[in-house]
């Protein structure tokens, strides 16, 4: 006896089968016009959404306050009724690009207000060693050229905001622009960094800057006494009432931290005077040298890789 499962029957009405289906769409509709259906009620959903978000973006907009853009510097170039004399503006770096982007215009269209005939250099450091400012101020003045007769060694966080200030030819002796008075950070009395002017002459006369400062600070201290060896007098700034407002210091130190370690006998090393290096002893190479215009402003930038002797001062390699 074989028992046979038979498929229950489906009783549909006829009315049914001719209504609405989730009395939207007919029971019939095709997957087609089903698709194209949806299709067009999520275009109009979408339509509705984009007008009522334009409203509010509109809204939003007006509400903002208006913010015109920073002004491009005025390309101005020297004139040689400015005087006999040429600046070269050389610029210890490594790795600031911010910041270079406002000092290169900054100091160009500063300079170019006070008539002072100039070039700007950066000296930029790409080999894997640590950071040698004094280092590299001594390349940037082997490679300056003849067309120019002093230097500024100046960094590139340091702007200039008073006209008064004096970046002219320093011929009675190095003059100190962001003495201790004036600079907003460094206020001891033999200071010297930051921006400091001298004669090319005088510069040979102190033999440069010690090439044995690798990392961040001691460098200047140890270059007032080379001034003060050579016999010269150090002038600053007189006369200037806009206190620590006269310069713009645009360094961050929580993005950009300063290298301040101290390795092997570095510690006892930096209050040292070197009496044998300088700037004739200094050992680089220059990897590429590239004219540049920054904002309107022309600029040399030279790549330079600086060669150290591990045995003579082991700590100018990260440990």
């Amino acid at each position: 006896m074989y028992l046979t499962r038979r498929k229950p029957a489906l009783y549909l009405r006829e009315d049914s089968r001719s209504g609405l289906f989730l009395g939207i769409l007919p029971r019939k509709c095709s997957i087609f016009k089903l698709f194209l259906t949806c299709l067009v009620l999520g275009f109009l959903s979408m339509l509705w959404l984009q007008l009522s978000c334009t409203g509010d973006v509109r809204k939003q907009e007006d509400a903002l306050p208006k913010q015109s853009c920073p002004p491009v510097p005025r390309t101005v170039n020297e004139d040689p009724s400015w005087g006999p004399h040429r600046l070269a503006l050389l610029v210890p770096f490594r790795e600031r690009f911010e910041e270079l982007l406002s000092f290169v215009p900054h100091m160009h269209q500063y300079l170019s207000e006070k008539k002072v005939r100039h070039h700007i250099f950066v000296i930029n450091q790409v080999d894997h060693y640590r950071f040698n400012r004094a280092a590299l101020i001594n390349v940037g003045f082997l490679e300056s050229g003849n067309d120019t007769d002093y230097i500024a060694m100046h960094d590139v966080d340091l702007l200039p905001l008073n006209l008064n200030l004096n970046y002219g030819f320093p011929e009675k002796g190095p003059f100190h622009v962001a003495s201790p008075e004036l600079h907003p950070l460094y206020h001891y009395k033999t200071y010297v960094g930051g921006i400091l002017l001298l004669t090319k002459q005088h510069y040979e006369l102190c033999n440069g800057m010690s090439n044995r400062f690798w990392g961040w600070g001691r460098e200047d201290d140890e270059f007032y006494r080379r001034i003060k060896g050579a016999g010269l007098q150090l002038f600053r700034p007189t006369g200037i009432s806009t206190g620590y407002q006269t310069f713009r210091h645009i360094h961050d130190p929580a993005w950009r931290k300063r290298d301040q370690k101290r390795i092997a006998a570095q510690k006892q090393e930096q209050f040292k005077v070197d009496r044998e290096g300088g700037v004739h002893s200094v050992l680089y190479r220059v990897d590429s040298r590239t004219e540049l215009t920054i904002g309107g402003a022309p600029c040399t930038v030279l790549n330079v890789l600086l060669e150290c002797d591990l045995n003579e001062t082991p700590w100018c390699a990260f440990s």
